[in-house]
């Protein structure tokens, strides 16, 4: 330093002074960098998660929600395509491409409580004419449900179960196969099951002795798509064997809090958007959380399982015609958004308790 005769010191010219680094200073740019690094981990996890969802446009087949949380009925499909890593879990075979499974999940209004619902795919149906594709329609016809999504995809299964219910209106499609099903339930751990009675299917190559087990992804597919090993060996008592099925796996997830777990989180989300599709208002990750989270506080006991009332077709097990007093009974209380009266299925093949208890929470 110099100093002038009156001005006391003058600062020395040259190279400007230090500031020393704060501890707040270097807080603060700490967090910029975590959140520069979080916000592009969450941008890329929204590009991976959106691009795993395939998008199928079903224009005015569809009604919108009213709001979000206002009733809405979501048509949920299992595929048996054997296509890409389909083969591998299915066992290989040819594409099939029908419906394996099919359920129409009813949320009521205030979405804390939901009827899911589901269509045997041996049941005996009027297919409408419909439009595959732009330009291109099929005719109508007497078919089983599940060569309905064969012969004209998402679009004709859309206009069969809305035919079939009477005007029921979907607001929205999705769509699984069974390689995603398979990698969900390994992503979440798989699940605890206890078998009543045994399972012993050589044709689905389920073999499982009474008591508790606990599954893999790849056992929990080939455990609900068993049917010879279960009750007469109809679809009917695969439905029932799924229902106990799914009302543990949503117990399970009840008790998981993946909000605080990121990665595992993560892990959980990529499996259930891979081999997804959905319709193209659905078919986005925001659109997909924000469904999720209007519908977070329906817990197992909260859902009501029940499936198609319907007879056997003269006496043949492996056919099934809908039951049209109690169809519509069932339809009605959709409709008008109250739970499916017990008389709906009572005196029909498909009635609750016709074939006992086959899976239970572990």
């Amino acid at each position: 330093m110099t100093y002038g005769p009156r001005w006391g010191r003058i600062p020395r010219m040259g190279r400007p002074t230090r500031r020393r680094a704060t501890p707040l200073r270097i807080a603060l740019c700490s967090l910029a960098g975590v959140l520069l690094l979080v916000g592009a981990a969450a941008v890329y996890t929204w590009h991976r998660l959106s691009g795993n969802i395939s998008s199928v446009e079903l224009g005015s087949l569809l009604t919108p929600e009213a709001s979000a949380t206002s009733d809405l009925n979501i048509l949920v499909v299992g595929s048996d395509s054997r296509a890409g890593k389909n083969a591998a879990r299915a066992g290989g075979g040819e594409d099939a491409g029908r419906s394996d499974t099919t359920l129409l999940l009813h949320v009521y209004d205030g979405r804390k409580k939901a009827a899911l619902v589901s269509i045997p795919r041996d049941t005996i149906v009027d297919r409408p004419a419909c439009a595959t594709a732009p330009g291109q329609k099929v005719t109508g016809q007497r078919v089983m449900f599940n060569a309905v999504y064969e012969m004209g995809g998402a679009p004709c299964t859309v206009a069969a179960v809305e035919a079939l219910s009477g005007g029921l209106r979907i607001n929205h499609y999705v769509e699984v196969g069974f390689d995603g099903f398979a990698e969900l339930m390994d992503a979440l751990g798989g699940t605890d099951i206890t078998l009543v009675k045994p399972i012993d299917d050589k044709l689905s190559g389920v073999h499982l002795q009474a008591g508790k087990h606990h599954l893999n992804g790849q056992q929990c597919l080939d455990l609900v798509r068993t049917r010879h090993g279960v009750g007469n060996g109809s679809d009917l008592g695969r439905i029932q064997l799924q229902h106990q099925f799914l009302t543990a796996v949503i117990g399970k997830m009840a008790g998981q809090d993946l909000l605080t777990d990121p990665v595992r989180l993560f892990a959980v989300a990529d499996a259930a958007t891979k081999s997804l599709t959905a319709d193209s208002s659905l078919a986005h990750v925001d659109s997909l959380a924000s469904l999720a989270y209007s519908m977070k506080g329906i817990g197992a006991k909260d859902v009501q399982m029940v499936t198609l009332p319907a007879q056997l077709e003269q006496g043949d097990e492996d056919r099934l015609v809908p039951d049209a007093a109690r169809g519509r009974m069932l339809w009605e209380a959709l409709k008008a958004d109250r739970p499916v009266p017990e008389g709906a299925l009572t005196g029909t093949a498909s009635e609750p308790n016709g074939i006992g208890q086959v899976v239970a929470p572990g």
